[in-house]
């Protein structure tokens, strides 16, 4: 075990720990955007740095390992400052309008301004791709967070569809040679989708009932079920409004997928939605015209 002080408070972790893993465990949560457990930590997002006493700079806490008798700063003026700030860069030129509310809570928190720079800041604004009947990229919601690249890579699917293109201000996720999706190496497993933090990447039928306001999370439940095609036993996680599948996801926490899943697990599920003679909803004609190729 490593003896380490967090804010004031002595705390013992492993030795392989991160300090995010030992702010965590001494109940200290800290902000994150690019950091997913079943990721490999890129630190690029920046806003889960923290204070180390002897560091000239902030760290990311979801990559830097604990040291003995390291002290260890989460809510310093600097801390606060250095998030603040990398939050309202983000959303100057990003559409954050998405992303979940523990985000929405760190950023009320540390009150960001997303107008702090004006109105003529640059953006990233720009259509949303809509090329196949599974899913969209919306990439005036990217962050660059690298995490959709790792689940396509090494990280989970080994597929290397997508990678960062271009550079600074220019830098996107691009398929290869900037092809639209149907022509590139997607297998349309969706992982990319599962851990996009900002809505980047959206189900295609989320995409559609959003557009047509027939969008409720509020009204939908999530049960969770095992996947009815192979025997490998993913679990899947089916989010139901209306008594219609809108969107399938899996439990990061599962032995098995790891929160990853195939495309027949994570979009072959019309067949569920075949309800015989109950009456068409206006969901059921959205989801139709979203699985148009």
């Amino acid at each position: 075990m490593t003896a380490i002080t967090i804010d004031g408070e002595p705390v013992e972790v492993a030795q392989a720990a991160t300090l995010l893993e030992a702010c965590r465990a001494a109940g200290k949560d800290q902000p994150t955007l690019c950091y997913l457990e079943t990721l490999a930590p890129v630190n690029v997002c920046r806003v889960c740095v923290v204070e180390v006493e002897g560091s000239r700079t902030l760290v990311p806490s979801c990559s830097r390992r604990v040291e003995e008798k390291m002290v260890v700063y989460t809510d310093s003026a600097r801390v606060r400052h250095a998030r603040k700030l990398v939050f309202e860069f983000l959303a100057s030129s990003v559409d954050l309008a998405l992303v979940d509310e523990a985000t929405k809570r760190w950023m009320k928190l540390y009150e960001v301004e997303p107008s702090r720079f004006g109105a003529t800041a640059a953006t990233v604004a720009q259509p949303v791709k809509v090329d196949n009947p599974l899913y969209v990229r919306d990439y005036s919601r990217c962050i660059l967070c690298y995490k959709c690249v790792e689940a396509c890579g090494d990280d989970a699917q080994n597929t290397f569809a997508i990678a960062i293109a271009g550079r600074g201000f220019a830098a996107t996720v691009s398929t290869e040679f900037d092809v639209v999706l149907p022509e590139s190496a997607c297998v349309y497993c969706g992982n990319c989708i599962g851990v996009c933090p900002t809505g980047a990447l959206m189900f295609r039928s989320e995409h559609e009932l959003r557009a047509a306001d027939l969008w409720h999370e509020d009204r939908q439940t999530v049960t969770r079920t095992v996947c009815s095609y192979c025997g490998v036993g993913c679990n899947l996680d089916l989010h139901v409004q209306d008594n219609r599948i809108v969107k399938v996801m899996s439990p990061l926490d599962h032995s098995v997928t790891s929160g990853h899943l195939c495309i027949k697990g994570r979009f072959g599920y019309e067949y569920v939605q075949q309800l015989g003679d109950l009456a068409t909803t206006p969901i059921d004609e959205v989801l139709a015209r979203a699985r148009v190729p």
